[in-house]
């Protein structure tokens, strides 16, 4: 053997070796997380705690204010000293009154029905006028009618239900909303979904500003009764009729701070959630599940006194509801005082149970460390399926970090039929959760988030022209226009 392949062998054993000596050491960390998990886990008992104490967590409302000390306190309580509020200024708004009538024209033959007000609705609104169905909303659907619907009220579904938009992509409430206020609709009614008569909320703007027309939701049975009355009655008008709450307030994101060591000390990981819910209900899957995760790992990473290469803040969102407010804030102020540049990952939590894998977002190096690290998980706990996904997606916090070419993630999982029939409505509550499930979010995503924290290599933040040909490979580049949001021409 000559020197040379000598010296090329020495060295390959020695990374072989470093290699072993670092998956052991994982692997002896994701144990006592584990254990830690199973023995201390906390988040299904600080769920159930802020939820008797605030009931919802509507950004700008006082529960809301209740909510964000009580993340603040219990940060500060599992030992962590560096604990801030993020204030920032959020349009909030908030239900009054509504109704819907349906009428033919020049009847009095009146039909209440039951509604929810759409977020960001005007303060006030009285319309009366014929309805148009568009189907399920998509931009094609819209095409369809764009010469009617002026001055009309737009009714449509929050998902694909005809048969010849199957296998089309669907697109988010407040999108729907935007073409049809696009196309000149004069108010909006949005079927649900959901069976049994369920009602959802959410927002109906893709800015998080006011909405120019009335935007409401009817139930699923609601939305198949009145398209049977038009077919009788094609003249059928709706009456809608609400008054809403809406001023600026403070609201606050709360962060704790992580450190890290050695040469990668500015190479900071994200991980948040949103801690802000609608008024409707309790907010416990929506978005209490991710929210108290991220609680509870920041307790675990304590409680072993874990230590990272990279530093870690873990970031509590309000106003995700409402336009992504907070996470919007925390990207501004981090583009002004230029800590943006020390930002190499976002992990985000939203409504996320029983966690079985992770989310890359189009990124195939980070696939690669999930489909590595999950093997490792795997080989100490069998619960974990190491099942992940690799595709882009909008409408939750990652978003604002996203569009700046930060690299994003998400832990996978899986929601009961319960718990997505309750989304945004008003059962969704402390019942639809499992304290396993909840504690293997907390589990599975402390033991990613350690080995992400301690990589050496992560994936690059991407430039502009990176970013805006990855978000169009991603199938984005429409929806952010629509959103207001695609940041370069089109």
């Amino acid at each position: 053997m000559n020197k040379g392949t000598f010296t090329s062998l020495a060295i390959l054993l020695f990374v072989f070796a470093s290699f072993t000596d670092a998956s052991k050491k994982r692997k002896s960390v994701f144990t006592q997380i584990s254990n830690n998990v199973s023995e201390r886990g906390a988040s299904y008992e600080k769920l159930q705690e802020v939820i008797n104490l605030t009931k919802h967590r509507l950004t700008g409302s006082e529960n809301g204010k209740k909510a964000e000390t009580f993340a603040f306190d219990t940060f500060r309580a599992f030992g962590y000293s560096d604990v801030s509020y993020a204030p920032f200024e959020v349009e909030s708004w908030s239900r009054n009154k509504v109704s819907l009538s349906i009428v033919p024209s020049n009847s009095d033959n009146f039909r209440e029905v039951k509604v929810v007000s759409l977020a960001h609705s005007p303060k006030a609104a009285q319309v009366s006028a014929p309805i148009v169905d568009c189907f399920d909303g998509l931009a094609s659907d819209f095409e369809k009618v764009k010469g009617e619907l002026k001055g009309k009220v737009a009714l449509f579904n929050i998902n694909i239900q005809s048969e010849n938009n199957k296998g089309q992509k669907n697109l988010h409430r407040s999108e729907k909303t935007a073409l049809a206020i696009k196309h000149g609709a004069a108010g909006v009614m949005i079927a649900n979904s959901v069976e049994g008569g369920v009602l959802l909320t959410g927002t109906a703007s893709v800015t998080g500003s006011l909405i120019s027309i009335p935007a409401v939701c009817i139930s699923l049975e609601s939305g198949k009764a009145i398209r049977a009355w038009i077919r009788d009655e094609h003249n059928l008008v709706a009456q809608i009729e609400m008054l809403n709450y809406n001023k600026p307030v403070r609201a606050r994101n709360i962060v704790a701070k992580h450190k890290g060591q050695g040469k990668y000390s500015k190479g900071k990981i994200v991980i948040g959630g949103h801690l802000d819910s609608w008024d409707l209900a309790q907010g416990a899957v929506d978005n209490g599940l991710g929210a108290f995760s991220v609680l509870d790992i920041a307790r675990v990473f304590k409680d072993l006194n874990l230590k990272t290469k990279r530093p870690i803040e873990f970031v509590l969102f309000m106003g995700e509801e409402q336009g992504l407010l907070g996470s919007k804030s925390y990207i501004e102020k981090a583009e002004k005082d230029g800590s943006i540049a020390n930002v190499s990952l976002m992990m985000n939590l939203d409504m996320i149970n029983n966690a079985h894998g992770f989310n890359a977002f189009g990124n195939e190096k980070l696939n690669k460390i999930f489909n590595s690290i999950g093997d490792e998980i795997q080989s100490i706990d069998k619960a974990y399926l190491n099942k992940n996904r690799n595709a882009a997606g909008l409408h939750s916090d990652h978003q604002a970090f996203m569009v700046k070419g930060i690299p994003v993630c998400s832990p996978v999982g899986k929601l009961s039929k319960a718990a997505l029939n309750c989304y945004h409505a008003d059962c969704d509550s402390m019942e639809l959760i499992d304290k396993k499930e909840l504690d293997n979010n907390v589990k599975y995503t402390a033991m990613m988030l350690y080995a992400l924290a301690n990589s050496n290599s992560l994936p690059k933040r991407k430039t502009s022209e990176e970013t805006r040909d990855y978000l169009i490979a991603q199938n984005l580049k429409n929806e952010l226009i629509l959103g207001e949001e695609w940041l370069w021409d089109n």
